[in-house]
């Protein structure tokens, strides 16, 4: 690839919301953006998903497709399709901790009154827990009535607060994203995790849609480390990149835009 691209220069995103639809896959347009905007800056992408999910999105040669992969925000990490870092969860906490945290989140989903449930409440990944009350084998439109459901009943944010005060003990985050779930860590391991690897890059653009107080994306667009953008949809995306990164005459922008 014939590349003259800024060095110390980063573009970083986030998955749901901003190259995708929530947990759908990417458009072709949209993955062509993104092979464009590649020979221009350099670019990463940080998730609160695992690899296979993000992999489900992006494309089965995702750590190979962008300089850098993220999943579980960073704490799995691959550079240039290689693993170069880890941390784990269970390790941090401990078998007893981590038991009693999830007993304690199964009872919780089990005496809690919403429309439907569905299957697979809680999802142990690497570095973190997804938590869903309605559980993660729901159906897309059974996702979307649950968002819809939660705007108004405020599910998760009630739930969160229940768990911060339950295991302040564990000092944990909680973090609210997508539209049926929220992730739980160790603080600290939000998305700014994955700048320990980004140490070589002086400005790192981030580029988000749950960037408000609570929001997946909230500490990593409010860190000092990077320039944080906010952002729509997958085509407000790449609008923004194509005029902040792509060198294009006047007009031809449409060409290009997915």
């Amino acid at each position: 690839m014939a590349i003259a691209r800024k060095p110390g220069l980063i573009a970083l995103f986030d998955v749901d919301g901003t190259l995708t639809a929530p947990r759908t896959v990417i458009t072709p347009k949209m993955l062509e953006f993104m092979r464009e905007l590649r020979k221009s800056v350099i670019v990463g992408i940080v998730g609160g998903s695992d690899l296979a999910k993000i992999s489900e999105q992006l494309g089965q040669t995702v750590i190979s497709d962008y300089d850098f992969v993220f999943p579980e925000n960073g704490l799995v990490a691959y550079k240039d399709g290689q693993l170069i870092g880890t941390q784990s969860l269970k390790t941090h906490l401990g078998e007893e901790k981590l038991k009693e945290l999830i007993n304690f989140t199964l009872h919780y989903i089990a005496d809690l009154d919403i429309p439907i449930k569905r299957g697979t409440f809680i999802e142990f990944r690497n570095g973190m827990l997804n938590i869903s009350p309605i559980g993660r084998n729901c159906s897309q439109e059974e996702r979307d009535d649950f968002e819809k459901y939660d705007l108004i009943h405020d599910v998760r944010g009630q739930m969160v607060s229940v768990l911060c005060k339950k295991f302040a003990h564990l000092k944990l985050k909680f973090s609210i994203g997508g539209q049926i779930s929220f992730d739980v860590f160790p603080k600290g391991w939000d998305k700014t995790y994955c700048l320990r690897y980004l140490d070589d890059y002086k400005e790192i653009h981030f580029f988000g849609d749950k960037t408000c107080k609570g929001g997946n994306d909230y500490e990593i667009f409010e860190s000092e480390r990077t320039i944080g953008h906010i952002v729509t949809s997958p085509v407000d995306t790449a609008a923004q990149c194509a005029s902040l990164f792509i060198p294009k005459p006047p007009g031809s922008l449409e060409m290009i835009l997915p």
